[in-house]
Order: C-alpha cells, then sequence, then structure tokens
C-alpha cells in the first residue's frame, strides 16, 4: 500500500497552526494581549466555570518578577505572548499545572496546544541566551521566530527533533511494549528517535530492530504530532510483521509482546498519536476478523 488508511484522521492536540504569527512583531504588547505565566517546565491556569490559561495585560502586570517574554503569536484578532516567572515564584489565587499534558481535558484543545508551545518557546528563550558560534549575547529577532548573534549575526532557530513512532500488526495483533519509565501495566508501541544520517523509514526499521528484535515490511505514513517534552516532532507510522522473534534489548524497553484486541493493557491517554494509531488500528476492524 502506498499509505496508511486514512479513515481515522489523527487530530493532532498540540498543533498549534491556527496560532498566526504576525512579523514584524508588535513593537509593544496591545492592551487586549492575552499572556501565558510559564513557570518551569509548566504554566498557571485561571479556575472557573472555564478555566483559562489566559491572563488579561491588567492581570500580567501584577505579576512580578518577570524572568523573560516572548511573542507567540495571533490567535483570532489578539496577540498572545508568553512570560516566564521565577521557579520559587507562587502566585496567589492560580492553579499550577507543573507538567502540561495535566491540562488535557480540562482547557480546550487550542489553549493545551498554546500551553505547550509557550512552554517551549520560553525554554529556547532560555538556552539561546549566547551565540553557539561565538559565544557572544544573542538578541530576539522581531521578523521571525529566531534569536540574533549581536556579533557575527548568526541565526538560531528553535531545535525540532524527529522520532518515529510506529504500530506494527500481525495479524489480528499488535506490538506493545513496556519502557523503564512507563508506570506499572503501562504499555505503548515503538519509537525513537530519527538520526542525522537516515530516511524516517530506515529509522523505523532500527528502531524495531534495536528495541524488539524484529524484523518489518510494508511502512506506511500515519500523520504527525508536535510533541512539546521538550522539542520532538513524531512522525507516525503503521507497519507489518515481517519475521524474527521478539527479543528486547533490556534498556529501552523491558518487556514487549502481542497483543488482541481483547486483551489489551493499560494503553497511552488520547492526546497521544501512540493513542491515535491504536485507536485507528481498533476502528478499521472492530469486530477483530483480522
Amino acid at each position: 500500500m502506498e499509505g496508511a488508511d486514512r479513515s481515522f484522521i489523527h487530530d493532532a492536540v498540540f498543533s498549534s497552526a491556527f496560532l498566526q504569527p504576525v512579523y514584524p512583531e508588535p513593537e509593544e504588547p496591545p492592551q487586549d494581549a492575552e499572556w501565558v505565566i510559564v513557570r518551569e517546565t509548566g504554566v498557571y491556569g485561571k479556575a472557573g466555570t472555564l478555566p483559562t490559561i489566559f491572563f488579561s495585560a491588567e492581570e500580567r502586570a501584577g505579576i512580578a518578577p518577570i524572568l523573560r517574554s516572548q511573542y507567540l503569536g495571533h490567535r483570532g484578532g489578539s496577540a498572545c505572548y508568553a512570560v516566564e516567572v521565577a521557579a520559587e515564584s507562587g502566585l496567589s489565587g492560580y492553579d499550577y499545572f507543573p507538567n502540561i499534558r495535566d491540562l488535557f481535558g480540562t482547557i480546550p484543545d487550542n489553549e493545551l496546544a498554546i500551553a505547550a508551545l509557550a512552554v517551549r518557546i520560553i525554554e529556547f528563550d532560555r538556552a539561546t541566551q549566547f551565540c553557539g558560534q561565538c559565544g557572544s549575547r544573542t538578541r530576539q529577532s522581531r521578523k521571525e521566530r529566531a534569536k540574533v548573534c549581536s556579533s557575527c549575526g548568526r541565526l538560531t532557530y528553535p531545535r525540532i527533533s524527529p522520532a518515529i513512532i510506529v504500530l506494527i500488526r500481525r495479524d489480528r495483533c499488535i506490538l506493545l511494549a513496556r519502557s523503564p519509565r512507563f508506570p506499572p501495566g503501562f504499555h505503548s508501541i515503538i519509537a525513537g528517535f530519527a538520526g542525522p544520517n537516515e530516511t524516517l523509514e530506515e529509522a523505523v526499521r532500527r528502531e524495531v530492530r534495536e528495541e524488539v528484535g524484529i524484523e518489518i515490511t510494508n511502512i506506511r505514513y500515519f500523520g504527525s504530532e508536535p510533541w512539546p517534552f521538550p522539542d520532538s516532532l513524531m512522525i507516525g507510522f503503521a507497519a507489518e510483521y515481517a519475521g524474527g522473534e521478539i527479543a528486547i534489548d533490556n534498556n529501552e524497553i523491558v518487556s514487549a509482546g502481542w497483543f488482541d484486541r481483547n486483551n489489551l493493557p493499560d494503553l497511552p491517554r488520547k492526546m497521544s498519536i501512540a493513542r491515535a494509531l491504536i485507536d485507528w488500528w481498533l476502528a478499521e476492524d472492530p469486530k477483530g476478523s483480522g
């Protein structure tokens, strides 16, 4: 097959393509700007009938000290910004979410995507205060999302780390595996980072061979998901078992096996492309007829 059956379309939860970056960015934040308050790898939120991560300019003005500020783009007609507060900060009256994924299902997906982007771009600003080429101070470009070296002019863009993730089918079963980092009972599908010298398809074959020792065929693209924890782009594939016995690497994987739809373990949450691939497999043949 040329590509996976797209009757099941993955709706990328962490995609913020709807957020339009308007350049040059505003010289000063507009009065009606929306603000996301970042602390370390989490954000602050406001409880209520409609919980939200957005703070008004007036609310943001009452928060100090601010370590850094980054323009994110425009949501409709409103400019969005992220600001960072110190790790020891505690904002009275607001909820702190140290893990962005914990916000899934409590705020709209578009706010979840912006929260993740805010943490990611603040981390980018934090990590690129100095030029990697000459060591001089950098400044924010107002023409694009980049940092500019004040001395040599080198441009630095946010890092994107491509990673593959693959659902492997064998008859009526799929391969699920456990990482030592997973909670007890939790399983997922095979994933790993692509190398600088290989195609995505080569990365799929290598990761599968390294982690569980089997061979695969019919590698087909499924979809992708920005995974900003901190900077991955997950590229999803479906593949078929081609041969070999499962032999785990006992490093990235501590157990693996074939599971049918009537014997599934704890699975990834629905915000992930891993779960989207599993749900696609379940929806493709709901009666398990092969």
